[in-house]
């Protein structure tokens, strides 16, 4: 029997046991440090996070935090998760620990990091370069040949125009466009963005 062991008890956390359900697991459980949530998606929280290190199964950490998600990653071995309507090109590369949601696309000789996030509906083109413990949510889209760097969130319905570098420790707002590079960390909203903090 393939057992799954998530670590976070979140909305994020139950589309992955949806996913992993998906993949062929049949007992799957959670880790959360919030000792309140005794089930997510029908499934028990059965310990704290640091719990899950120990116990021989399959794991995959389903937080969103970033800085979170990394710090937990490095600690254990990890799955990685790929929906079954997710449609990825024979050439691309994914890195430990990253989940691809339903409907994602990542076409042709892209590389994905360690411990992203490629939400639901959300598009990576050719030749792009997603560093460790991206975000790329919900319906957004990241146009050919880009780079973007680790820790970085594009926010849900955000747009990245071909042949742009975001680096690392970015926040991109929700329905932004970015149109040239972004060579400072902080954040960013607007069409085009502007960075704001």
């Amino acid at each position: 029997m393939k057992r799954l062991a998530i670590i976070g008890a979140s909305g994020h956390g139950k589309v992955i046991a949806d996913i992993a359900l998906k993949n062929g697991y049949e007992d799957i459980i959670f880790y959360d440090d919030n000792e309140e949530i005794k089930e997510c998606a029908g499934f028990p929280v059965v310990g704290k996070c640091s719990d899950a290190f120990e116990i021989d199964c399959d794991k995959i950490v389903a937080i969103g935090n970033a800085v979170i998600r990394e710090k937990i990653q490095k600690l254990i071995k990890t799955v990685t998760l790929i929906h079954p309507d997710a449609v990825i090109s024979r050439r691309v590369k994914i890195g430990e620990g990253t989940v691809i949601m339903a409907g994602a696309v990542i076409n042709s000789d892209s590389i994905i990091g360690n411990g992203c996030i490629i939400n639901t509906g959300a598009s990576v083109d050719h030749d792009c370069v997603i560093g460790d413990y991206v975000h790329v949510s919900v319906g957004a889209h990241v146009a050919g040949t880009c780079k973007i760097d680790d820790r970085t969130w594009i926010g849900a319905g955000a747009t990245v125009k071909n042949n742009v570098d975001i680096c690392s420790d970015c926040m991109v707002g929700a329905g932004a466009l970015v149109v040239k590079n972004i060579n400072s960390k902080g954040t960013y909203v607007g069409v085009p963005v502007r960075k704001i903090k």
